[in-house]
């Protein structure tokens, strides 16, 4: 069965039968808890439990490969950045330096500057699959409904789970001119130049966007006929009632979120966590 990159896949787990406004209140208290505190303690237990719900969510790594490509790419490149335009940001934290290495006479690096690096790197790693487990395990309807549940006006709801539901779409329409244009001889292999491999690629993209816009001028002329958006409110079909499960779930993101709040006020006295003091 092939899988599609960043949809909805439909399984019987603790995490996909979740409602929609629980697993996004869950995902803004951990992401919340996750990128308030730098103690390298509480972001690894985090990042221990966020794979744990990883595994019980069953995602498939096919479902997520090309994510974690480009999130890796950036978090390599934030790194390399960070360290370059702010050597010293580290030393500047834990009010300490000790040296590892000098790289130039302007330029050396700290151990203060690599714990704060891998400070970071283990928060991205912590917080990413939160979002992926909530993208992949919820319902773009149900999702709107939760978006809708917590304030956010129901157009602008509706709007997120259309986008949401546009992705398999999109990959099938480009899956089927890749292969129109193939079959006609468009050569999309690895054997021919990277140049003619990005011109022939436009010619991909190119009818994509025009069918795109096709699509999205039939579903608004299908919303306009049926009177969507006359009303101040409306209700939802897929609206997931709360039980005991989705208590459970809340009530373990609110005692991380709170843990994590109260390392940082009373232990370590601020948000940062200083192992050379």
């Amino acid at each position: 069965m092939k899988i599609n990159l960043f949809s909805y896949n439909k399984e019987n787990t603790f995490i996909h039968n979740l409602s929609g406004l629980t697993k996004l209140i869950c995902f803004l208290l951990l992401t919340f808890a996750v990128m308030f505190s730098y103690d390298i303690r509480v972001i690894l237990t985090v990042m221990t439990f966020s794979i744990v719900v990883f595994k019980v969510s069953k995602i498939r790594f096919k479902q997520i490969k090309l994510m974690v490509i480009y999130v890796s790419v950036f978090i390599v490149m934030n790194a390399v950045i960070s360290f370059f335009f702010a050597p010293e940001h580290g030393v500047g934290i834990y009010g300490t330096r000790h040296e590892i290495v000098a790289l130039t006479k302007s330029l050396s690096l700290t151990y203060e500057q690599l714990f704060f690096q891998v400070t970071k790197l283990f928060k991205y790693a912590s917080v990413i699959p939160f979002g992926i487990i909530f993208l992949l395990t919820t319902n773009p309807s149900e999702l709107a409904s939760a978006l809708n549940g917590v304030g956010v006006p129901y157009k602008a709801s509706f709007a997120v789970a259309l986008t949401l539901r546009y992705f398999p779409d999109i990959q099938r329409e480009y899956n089927d001119i890749s292969q129109a244009q193939q079959a006609r001889g468009l050569d999309l292999s690895k054997k021919a130049k990277l140049s003619s491999r990005f011109k022939n690629a436009l010619l991909i993209i190119v009818p994509l966007i025009f069918s795109t816009l096709e699509r999205i001028d039939t579903i608004s002329n299908a919303m306009d006929l049926r009177g969507f958006g006359k009303g101040k409110k409306r209700t939802w079909y897929s609206k997931v009632e709360m039980n005991k499960n989705d208590y459970i779930a809340l009530s373990l993101s609110v005692l991380i979120f709170l843990g994590t709040i109260a390392v940082s006020v009373f232990i370590n006295g601020g948000r940062y966590y200083n192992p050379f003091i």
